[in-house]
């Protein structure tokens, strides 16, 4: 602000100064009257006429009838009165006068249209900041007032939920995610960001309805950045060590390997390793349901986030990860980890045709790898409407020949047969899955009802052993 205005002052400054000076300048002198000027003209004239005839050029009585003419004119001229000095010493508008009312008027007329015309708070950071605030206010507000009129869009809600909380409007942002409804808890990001919420209003506890809320989210996305983080923390600090790091190794797969945030991860998982008295990772990896264990997917993998900075990672923070990542890419087309890591990425916030791109680029590392080829195909099948037909089988055959006991490929495989009716293909897939699964986990005993259903519906009686 204060540069701005001295260079505003000395611009104002030096233009007065060029227009002014000319007016400053002193008149010339007014020595020389009228009457001197025309008995100087009349004198030479007479002069000319003497030589005139001298040289007989006239004739003397020519000579004295122009003399007595000349004469004549010289005594009228000399009598008439001076104006030009008469103007001159009476004038009141005076060049002085003038320069000073440039000098008052022009800084004056300056400032005044700057006002006017321009935005005086912009050279002021905090009155500009206001501006905005202000700004943002009424848009919520207007948003609240139309919501008020319309209370049955719950978009609407969910929008003005987030922006009470960035205002840190609480009490007002909790009001509005409830008033968002069902829309709330079918949509991972929404679940999170009001656990973040509730949260935020104890003391940054995540336990109670706030856990709840991540643990729904992560049971439609299991891989949702934001959920994983927060579910990290909450086992965190209730000293369960292993299920944080579980957590937190699940989110490095989702990271950039080498960033800031995959650094604090990794940092996170040292420390909760070391607390629960497990051994130092050497590798990461991710859940057996989607698993990313091959080298395109420990490519993707990437370092942790401190759990008491946890709550301030946002989607929006994700964004700009992801961002960043696909802009690296397009300057470096030939890194094939690179586009496995953004295509997985993509996977996650939902952009399924930009991740199907993605995998396409990192075609020759996908198709050496189980693990990226059944990511591929799921991607494919997710695109068209959970099929496991066409493409999609065809990657996950690729990947079980590399890999005949593949549990993801297993599933995806015993599921496309169940799908056309061939049973005892799908009870065949999903029994070698039952041999690579925890004993009684819960995954294993999803499988055991599939194979059941599979056998019932197939005519092939029921499993002696699981």
């Amino acid at each position: 602000m204060t540069v701005f205005i001295a260079i505003a002052v000395l611009l104002t400054l030096l233009v007065m100064a060029w227009i002014v000076r000319p007016l400053l300048r002193p008149a010339p002198a007014a020595g020389v009257s009228s009457e001197r000027l025309n008995a100087s003209i009349y004198r030479d004239q007479l002069d000319t006429l003497e030589r005139d005839l001298a040289r007989g050029v006239i004739s003397p009585a020519d000579c004295e009838a122009t003399r007595d003419e000349l004469q004549l004119r010289l005594l009228d001229d000399t009598e008439e009165p001076a104006p030009i000095q008469h103007t001159s010493g009476t004038s009141i508008w005076t060049g002085r006068l003038t320069a000073a009312l440039i000098v008052v008027l022009m800084p004056l007329g300056s400032a005044g249209m700057y006002w006017l015309l321009g935005t005086p708070a912009a050279i002021d950071p905090a009155a500009s900041q206001k501006a905005n605030e202000d700004q943002a206010m009424k848009m919520v507000n207007s948003l609240a007032a139309r919501l008020q009129a319309n209370p049955d869009n719950p978009q609407g809600w969910a929008m003005l939920a987030r922006s009470y909380k960035v205002m840190g409007r609480f009490d007002e942002a909790e009001q509005a995610f409830k008033k968002a409804g069902d829309l709330v808890n079918t949509n991972p990001d929404l679940m999170v960001d009001y656990a973040d919420l509730l949260a935020v209003r104890a003391n940054n506890n995540i336990e109670g309805k706030s856990l709840e809320l991540v643990n729904k989210a992560l049971s439609i996305d299991p891989q949702h950045p934001m959920g994983l983080m927060m579910a990290g923390v909450a086992a965190y600090r209730r000293s369960d060590f292993k299920g944080a790091v579980n957590r937190w190794e699940t989110l490095l797969t989702l990271l950039e390997p080498g960033s800031p945030d995959a650094q604090q991860v990794e940092t996170d998982i040292a420390d909760a390793r070391a607390k629960a008295g497990l051994p130092a990772a050497q590798k990461v990896t991710a859940p057996p349901a989607t698993p990313a264990a091959g080298p395109g997917a420990e490519a993707g993998k990437l370092p942790p986030v401190d759990p008491a900075a946890a709550a301030a990672m946002t989607p929006e923070m994700i964004n700009q990860m992801v961002d960043r990542l696909a802009a690296r890419q397009k300057a470096n087309p030939d890194d094939l980890p690179g586009w496995v890591r953004l295509a997985h990425a993509y996977k996650v916030q939902g952009r399924l045709a930009d991740a199907e791109q993605a995998y396409a680029k990192a075609s020759k590392l996908v198709d050496s790898d189980p693990d990226l080829l059944t990511q591929y195909a799921d991607v494919l099948a997710t695109r068209a409407d959970n099929k496991i037909e066409g493409r999609p089988l065809a990657l996950v055959n690729k990947a079980l020949a590399l890999n005949p006991k593949h549990p993801t490929a297993l599933m995806m495989a015993g599921t496309a047969a169940y799908r056309r009716a061939d049973y005892a293909q799908a009870v065949a897939h999903w029994e070698k899955v039952l041999s690579v699964l925890p004993p009684g986990s819960s995954d294993a005993t999803q499988v055991q009802a599939e194979i059941a259903d599979a056998r019932a519906k197939g005519g092939l009686g029921l499993l002696a052993k699981p």
